[in-house]
C-alpha cells in the first residue's frame, strides 16, 4: 500500500473543482467541444505566462514535437540531434517527420544534453536540435549555435534561463499537458511555443487537417486539437501554477537539507542561470531497483525517469553512438515523490525510508 505517492493529483484537484466543473457546465450547455472559446482563450493565457507571441494548442506532447518540427521544414532524408536520455517521444516525434535522431549523451552533472557533442554529430543533413529541459530545469540552449532549437519543454512549464521564459529560447518549443506535468490537464494535451509568426501559422495548419478553412486543404495536415474541456482545466490550473511551482521549489530545497547527511545519494545539480520548477526530484542511488523495491514495501511511491536510454530500446536499437553517462546514470535514477501540496513530514519519512533502503 503506497501511503506517499510520487504524485498526487487528487490534492490538486481538490483546488480547482469548483471552478472545474462551472467550466464545464458552460461548454456542455453551449456544446462547442472542438475549437470552443475556451481554447483560444487558453492559448492567450499561456502565451502570457510563458512569455511569447503564440501558444497554439494541440493533442498531445508528442505531437506538439513533431508539428514543431513540420513547420520547420524537417523531413524524410533529415537529422534531428537529441539527447539519449529522455522519454522515447521526443526520439519518436522525429521519427515521426521521417527524419533520423542523432543522439549525444548528457553530462554528468545535470543530466542535460551535452551540448558540446552537438558539433561533432552535425553534418550537411541536420536540420535542428532537441534539446529536453529534463526535470524540470532549462538546457544551456544558448551554446548551441547554427542550427535551429525546437525546446522539448514537456517537463519545464514556468522554467526560466538566464531570466528567459522556456518557449522562447529556440524557434519554438513543444509542452506536455500529460495529467501528472506541472500544468496537467484530465487527459492528453500540448502546446506549440514560438516567437515566430511564420511557425505558428503552420502549426495551426498542419493540426487541423492542412485546413484554414473548412474543406480547404491545401497541404497534408493531422487532427491535433486541444479540446475545450480540457482547457477549461488547464485554464483554471494555470492561475494556480506559479505558486505551485514556488511550492516544488520549497520542496526540493528540503529534500536536499534532508539528503546531506545521507551517503551513497547524489543530489540534483542545478545549472547556473537556471531557475527550475522541479517537475521531479531525481537523486542517484547504486543498487537503485533493489532501493526502490524496499521503498514501496515501505509505503512510499517512488519511481524512475527513465531506465532505458533511447538506443537501448528496441524501437530505436538501430542508431550508432557511445552515450556512457546516459547508460550508467540509467541504472541510479530514482524519482522520489514531489508535488506542490507534499509536506516536510511526508518528506522527512521518503528520506529516512530511503537512508533505510540504502543500509
Amino acid at each position: 500500500m503506497i501511503e506517499i505517492p510520487l504524485v498526487d493529483l487528487r490534492a490538486q484537484h481538490e483546488q480547482v473543482a469548483d471552478e472545474v466543473a462551472d467550466g464545464w457546465a458552460e461548454v456542455l450547455k453551449t456544446t462547442a467541444f472542438i475549437n470552443g472559446p475556451q481554447v483560444a482563450r487558453f492559448e492567450s493565457e499561456f502565451a502570457a505566462y510563458q512569455e511569447v507571441p503564440h501558444a497554439i494548442g494541440v493533442g498531445n506532447g508528442t505531437d506538439a514535437i513533431e508539428l514543431a518540427l513540420r513547420a520547420l521544414g524537417v523531413g524524410h532524408g533529415d537529422e534531428v540531434v537529441l539527447p539519449a536520455n529522455t522519454f522515447i517521444a521526443t526520439a519518436e516525434a522525429v521519427a515521426r517527420c521521417g527524419a533520423a535522431p542523432v543522439l549525444v549523451d548528457c553530462t554528468d552533472d545535470t543530466l542535460l544534453i551535452d551540448v558540446d557533442q552537438v558539433a561533432s554529430v552535425t553534418t550537411s543533413r541536420t536540420k535542428a536540435v532537441v534539446p529536453v529541459h529534463l526535470y524540470g530545469q532549462a538546457a544551456p540552449v544558448e551554446l548551441l549555435h547554427g542550427l535551429p532549437v525546437v525546446e522539448d519543454a514537456a517537463q519545464a512549464q514556468g522554467a526560466r534561463r538566464n531570466g528567459v521564459a522556456v518557449g522562447g529560447l529556440g524557434v519554438a518549443a513543444a509542452t506536455s499537458f500529460y495529467p501528472g506535468k506541472n500544468l496537467g490537464a484530465y487527459g492528453d494535451g500540448g502546446a506549440v511555443l514560438t516567437t515566430s509568426d511564420a511557425i505558428a501559422e503552420s502549426v495551426k495548419l498542419l493540426r487541423e487537417h492542412g485546413s484554414p478553412r473548412k474543406y480547404e486543404h491545401p497541404v497534408l495536415g493531422f487532427n491535433s486539437r486541444l479540446d475545450t474541456v480540457q482547457a477549461v482545466v488547464l485554464s483554471a490550473k494555470l492561475r494556480r501554477l506559479e505558486g505551485w511551482n514556488q511550492a516544488r521549489r520549497a520542496a526540493a530545497r528540503r529534500y536536499t537539507d534532508l539528503l546531506a547527511s545521507v551517503e551513497r545519494v547524489r543530489t540534483p545539480v542545478v545549472l547556473g542561470g537556471n531557475l527550475p520548477v522541479w517537475h521531479l526530484y531525481v537523486v542517484r542511488v547504486p543498487d537503485r531497483d533493489r532501493v526502490l523495491s524496499r521503498l514501496h514495501a515501505a509505503g512510499i511511491g517512488a519511481g524512475v525517469h527513465y531506465p532505458t536510454p533511447l538506443h537501448r530500446t528496441g524501437a530505436f536499437a538501430h542508431l550508432d553512438g557511445s552515450f556512457p553517462i546516459a547508460e550508467t546514470s540509467a541504472a541510479e535514477l530514482l524519482s522520489l515523490p514531489l508535488f506542490p501540496e507534499i509536506t516536510e513530514s511526508q518528506q522527512t519519512r521518503v528520506v529516512e525510508a530511503l537512508a533505510e533502503a540504502l543500509r
